[in-house]
């Protein structure tokens, strides 16, 4: 069959599914469609995907304010039962803008949902993303805890994507991270420029990965870039809600953390707030595994002796990724800390695609 002609009987394979699934920032926020809507990352990439024009449909599960326990426990059955051939886990940041933040929970939910549907047989996307606290230009006392709750967050992501072999990008170091045009009026949400930039940093990692796509997404924006009119007037009308709504539930925590920020400060003892989110990721981290060795226990239980999918699962836990075999284990007391895949996930971390 000739490339982009369709095979005998005029119809083209039904397309492959890419199920999108995480927050606002995968929902599109920050690059409207005409008419109201958003299209964002999610659709570019689906563009792009397939080996001809319409050969990925995408199905982008992803709603705003989503925290990484409501992926796993509402987006995540919905998209196993669509089967897709690629499906994307970006989520975490809403998680560190809440008082009741627990790096446990997001460590188990996100496992949970790369575990299903890497078992599925998907290619799963994964992103670090930049700290939140720096994004919206934050006092330090302020910006502190958020950065280490958005560190803690990306070394969860880092470690889950090399455990189950996905293929993630490196968000929060790229360059244009730092540039203004590429973010929306809330600095939270990237502009389309910074879309598209995020779309194409996904292309090349699936790429470097061996895996078939098509043509590159472009760079070239189709919309105008955002005014300052219309700025002003997403603020007045949706930022400030937006903004009111997790200043309710973050500010009083927030600020009682910015107090222990500043007494640790004075007394030069900041390095042990650092030390003990430091520690509390290695534990959930180190959680993980002894569920898997738990799990791996019961599935050697079974009548025949043979191992189920959760005893191999858990076989692979003891010795895998977060296991004593790694010298650079997150969940190692005097490992690195960071968490960073290792050979069999396929990473970007370059920043020179991105930005031509």
């Amino acid at each position: 069959m000739i490339p982009g002609q369709a095979p005998e009987g005029g119809r083209f394979p039904a397309p492959a599914r890419f199920v999108a699934l995480g927050d606002s920032l995968t929902e599109g926020l920050g690059d409207p469609v005409p008419g109201g809507g958003w299209r964002g990352w999610a659709a570019l990439l689906a563009g792009a995907l397939g080996e001809r024009p319409g050969g990925v449909e995408l199905v982008n599960l992803a709603r705003s304010g989503a925290l990484a326990a409501e992926l796993a426990e509402r987006q995540l059955p919905a998209a196993r039962d669509l089967g897709p051939r690629f499906a994307s886990l970006v989520v975490g940041a809403n998680d560190t803008l809440r008082a009741a933040f627990a790096i446990e929970r997001v460590a188990a939910a996100l496992d949970r949902a790369h575990g299903a549907l890497s078992a599925d047989g998907a290619v799963v996307l994964t992103a670090c993303l930049p700290d939140p606290g720096r994004m919206l230009g934050l006092p330090a006392p302020l910006a502190r805890p958020l950065a280490r709750r958005m560190r803690a967050v990306n070394t969860v992501v880092h470690a889950v994507s090399a455990r189950y072999q996905g293929v993630h990008l490196h968000l929060a170091e790229h360059p244009w991270v730092a540039e203004r045009a590429c973010w929306s009026v809330d600095r939270l949400h990237p502009s389309e420029r910074g879309h598209r930039l995020l779309a194409r940093g996904f292309h090349t990692a699936l790429t470097a990965a061996g895996l078939p796509v098509g043509p590159p997404p472009t760079l070239t924006p189709d919309g105008p870039p955002p005014t300052r009119a219309g700025s002003a007037r997403w603020m007045a009308t949706r930022g400030t809600r937006w903004v009111a709504d997790r200043c309710t539930d973050l500010l009083p925590g927030l600020l009682g953390l910015a107090l222990q920020e500043c007494r640790h400060g004075l007394a030069g003892s900041g390095r042990l707030l650092d030390a003990a989110a430091d520690q509390a990721t290695r534990t959930a981290l180190a959680a993980l595994d002894g569920a898997d060795r738990a799990d791996g226990a019961k599935g050697s239980e079974g009548a025949d002796g043979a191992k189920g999918v959760k005893g191999a699962k858990g076989a692979k836990g003891a010795n895998g990724p977060y296991g004593p075999d790694r010298a650079d284990d997150p969940a190692r007391p005097g490992g690195s800390g960071d968490a960073r895949p290792g050979k069999t996930a396929a990473t970007v971390k370059g920043a020179a695609t991105m930005t031509g």
